[in-house]
């Protein structure tokens, strides 16, 4: 094999091995607990995930979809806003969403205070509201921060349908509702069932917001085993059930999607027509696109920006500029290793076609699906065995302890950003090379080329747009992860998605406030350039 193919296997390789490490010490445990969790803990863990993630699955998929339909094939007051604004709740953290809404909502909070002013009761005991901290409200915040990848697919799945298939519809006497449930719904399947399927991914891998509401999901049972029990081994076999979870929402959706696919009869089909709703239906229409935006946006927003008002100082703190300072290195430098990866792995297999580096490039995006806390388990425990060994050869030959270069700094970290989002940066980078036409490589080889220098004056130029594209939303990525940080991070060593957890936990979020609006405008950056390329 030629030094291409052998540096994109490797690439697949180090991609696949923190997976692969997790069912080896998942199998090959220190001390096997597994009867004891199967016995005690792990049921309720599977339970409460399996009930969130129902949870989510039909609130992301009514709200996406009844948004993709509403701003698609109506218009109504504030429809061209809501088009785009709708997508604004990716940019918020749903850790940061629940903080907000339990500031809101709780006993000392605006809402149960105005209550208790108009109605004169003096006590939680005069009145009932419903629990703050619950599995129920934990699926309202997901699902308020997740529905937009649903919202998004459903929306192009939306604007790709043909005007034809509805008019004839209509003809037959289907009325709105008939039109919705008979065509639309229908043919929108297929890109529903993938933004749920990516939706159910973020929920099984959620630790910060399911943590602040007490619910005792697969992701927290690996903390639990892992730092409080201080077994890897029993972590690492938590971790490979949600694994199988993950992989059996990609086969069920793969699957579910295999053969549902729709296309247009012509050429010359019309697009979709949107009807104008007038009077009390177009504002009930916009108030509901309201809801989801609102609770998903505005009130993290309002709510952290009030905070951070609230206590400027906290906005000079020397720990927020080191926070900052670490999240920029971080994820900066995870971006960069992540997308030249992808380049160099996306080239050399497209330009070798080696079988073996081809069979491996799918498997490469299964890291996304991976919980950060998944991959923390199979990075940390072997990088830290060779972090060991490393040190103690260095002594032993030369007198002198480097310590713990691996594990003791952020190299880890920027490891498991990499392999978290590399099918992130992977298919932006296949789309952009699919794009250039074959002639142009062709005619650079002719030339007297080279395989580097082709990709270098040919495709880097082509592909520039794409490639920053990819940095920009790989960065924002590791900006908001926070599981893979907290098990990894070196110590003493926060980020801005740690100090927010660490804050908020202490309930103390008008220092953490600053650092959630810093993490939201950074997220906001990437939703503004997917709402650009998605017009």
């Amino acid at each position: 094999m030629d030094r291409w193919t052998v540096g994109a296997v490797l690439i697949a390789i180090v991609v696949l091995a923190p997976m692969l490490s997790v069912f080896w010490l998942a199998l090959h445990p220190t001390e096997n607990i597994w009867p004891h969790l199967l016995a005690t803990v792990l049921p309720r863990y599977l339970e409460d995930t399996l009930i969130l993630m129902a949870g989510v699955a039909a609130l992301t998929a009514a709200v996406g979809t009844g948004a993709a339909w509403l701003t698609t094939m109506y218009r109504f007051p504030g429809q061209r806003w809501l088009d785009f604004a709708l997508l604004f709740p990716m940019a918020i953290p749903a850790y940061v969403g629940s903080y907000a809404l339990v500031d809101v909502l709780q006993y000392s909070g605006p809402i149960q205070t105005l209550l208790r002013d108009l109605m004169g009761w003096q006590s939680a005991k005069d009145y009932w509201f419903p629990e703050i901290r619950s599995l129920s409200m934990a699926v309202i915040v997901l699902s308020a921060a997740l529905y937009p990848y649903v919202y998004l697919l459903a929306r192009a799945a939306f604007r790709e349908q043909s005007g034809c298939s509805y008019e004839v519809a209509r003809a037959l006497g289907c009325g709105p509702y008939g039109v919705f449930w008979r065509v639309g719904l229908p043919l929108a399947r297929p890109a529903i069932a993938a933004g749920v399927a990516l939706a159910l991914m973020e929920t099984v891998a959620d630790y910060g917001t399911v943590t602040y509401f007490n619910v005792q999901t697969l992701t927290t049972g690996i903390f639990s085993t892992w730092l409080n029990g201080n077994n890897a081994g029993g972590a690492a076999q938590i971790a490979c059930v949600v694994l199988v979870v993950i992989f059996g929402l990609v086969a069920v959706e793969r699957i579910g999607r295999r053969n549902a696919r729709f296309h247009r009869p012509s050429r010359s089909s019309r697009p979709v027509e949107a009807h104008h709703l007038h009077g009390v239906r177009g504002w009930v229409a916009f108030l509901l696109c309201m809801v989801p935006f609102t609770i998903g946006f505005l009130v993290p927003v309002v709510v952290m920006t009030w905070h951070g008002l609230r206590k400027p100082e906290a906005w000079l703190s020397a720990d927020l500029f080191s926070a900052f300072f670490n999240t920029l290195i971080t994820g900066g430098a995870a971006a960069a290793i992540t997308v030249l990866a992808a380049i160099f792995l996306v080239y050399g297999i497209r330009m070798t076609g080696h079988q073996s580096a081809r069979f491996l490039m799918p498997l490469t995006t299964l890291g996304y699906a991976a919980p950060g806390a998944v991959l923390a388990v199979g990075i940390l425990i072997p990088l830290a065995q060779l972090d060991h060994w490393q040190a103690d050869t260095i002594l032993a030959f030369t007198g002198w302890d480097p310590g713990l270069v691996l594990t003791g700094t952020a190299f880890a970290l920027v490891i498991a950003y990499s392999v978290r989002f590399f099918g992130v940066a992977q298919g932006a980078v296949d789309a952009a090379y699919g794009r250039i036409s074959p002639s142009l490589p062709l005619a650079a080889r002719s030339l007297g080329r080279g395989p580097g220098g082709t990709l270098r004056a040919v495709h880097l130029p082509l592909m520039r747009a794409s490639v920053l594209t990819a940095l920009l939303i790989v960065f924002v990525d590791c900006v908001k992860e926070l599981p893979a940080t907290l098990l990894l991070r070196p110590f003493n060593y926060n980020t801005l998605s740690t100090r927010v957890f660490e804050l908020a936990s202490l309930e103390r979020l008008s220092e953490a406030a600053p650092a959630a609006l810093v993490v939201m405008a950074v997220g906001l950056s990437a939703v503004g350039l997917l709402a650009r390329t998605n017009r």
